[in-house]
């Protein structure tokens, strides 16, 4: 009997409020897209960093057999690795750094450009053709000169990478994209909260004599505030449903359909990415209508 009070009130709450909810689950879409967009692009910019070095980084190439670089007389060896290392951790410019193999930056090519193009009889590279590397964290990307010099013509180093000037801009577009998602969001967000206080204002202005009647008979709080926490419950997981389809929609249109396929060079979030923003305003939606109605109901419910 009790749930079935509680139901009802539930379904009551949702048709007196209903243009009042529509608000708040449209303001929480586009809130919750927002977010869930920054996310994306938070983890855009990782997956880029970790394909082609961020701002910060250099990468120095070592010599292979049958290298392009007349230099190279062959396989870099242990002695010249250690000769670099050395170099690289004298140098005051350098936070850190770490060697890629053979392996590792084979590994990075078959998902750039698909295993499939790797595997047979004849593949078009093998690891053996891969070149190890050195990634090299600089403290300032303003100051590399010092490091690329004392690398450059060093035995056992066949190039240097230096992409942070082209990268630069890049990650600043990234970037800039990624705090104006959430800048927004953040606006909206303080929205919602506006609408999900004028909802509980008004449906405890409309239940004011149910709610004096429950006090009298000594109805607790949390059962009498409970058909509002679960209008709020409603309203977040239909925000969420439909900002998951709005961020489905964008990996599917956007990216897999449009981008991924005219910029194959660059790593493009997938489908893992997009679970991580899904879990990310799936717990974001309920907190920004659940705590406030919690902390309002105190104030409102009080007859």
């Amino acid at each position: 009997m009790q749930l079935r009070y509680v139901f009802s009130e539930l379904g009551q709450g949702l048709r007196r409020n209903l243009s009042m909810h529509i608000a708040v689950i449209l303001t929480l879409f586009v809130s919750l897209t927002l977010v869930g967009l920054g996310v994306l692009l938070n983890q855009q910019a990782d997956k880029a960093a970790q394909q082609w070095g961020s701002e910060l980084q250099i990468t120095a190439f070592l010599c292979k057999a049958n290298d392009d670089n007349p230099s190279c007389t062959g396989e870099v060896t242990d002695a010249q690795k250690a000769a670099i290392a050395k170099v690289v951790e004298d140098n005051p410019e350098v936070q850190g750094y770490y060697t890629e193999t053979k392996e590792q930056a084979f590994e990075k090519v078959k998902t750039l450009l698909g295993p499939e193009k790797f595997d047979g009889p004849n593949p078009a590279a093998t690891a053996d053709d891969m070149p190890e590397s050195v990634w090299i964290t600089l403290k300032n990307p303003e100051q590399y000169d010092g490091i690329k010099s004392a690398l450059v013509g060093l035995n056992g180093v066949s190039r240097i990478q230096d992409l942070h000037e082209v990268l630069k801009p890049i990650y600043g577009s990234i970037k800039a994209l990624q705090w104006g998602a959430l800048g927004t969001a953040a606006f909206l967000v303080f929205a919602a909260l506006l609408l999900v206080g004028n909802t509980i204002r008004l449906a405890a202005f409309a239940r004011r004599r149910e709610i004096g009647i429950m006090r009298l008979v000594g109805a607790s709080t949390l059962y009498i505030a409970l058909p509002f926490l679960l209008e709020a419950l409603v309203t977040a997981l239909i925000g969420v449903a439909l900002a998951a389809g709005g961020l489905g929609a964008f990996m599917y249109f956007g990216v897999h359909q449009r981008i991924e396929g005219r910029l194959n060079f660059i790593p493009w979030v997938g489908l893992p990415e997009y679970g991580v923003a899904v879990i990310a305003i799936a717990i974001l939606g309920p907190i920004l209508t659940l705590l406030p109605t919690l902390v309002l109901t105190r104030k409102y419910l009080k007859v």
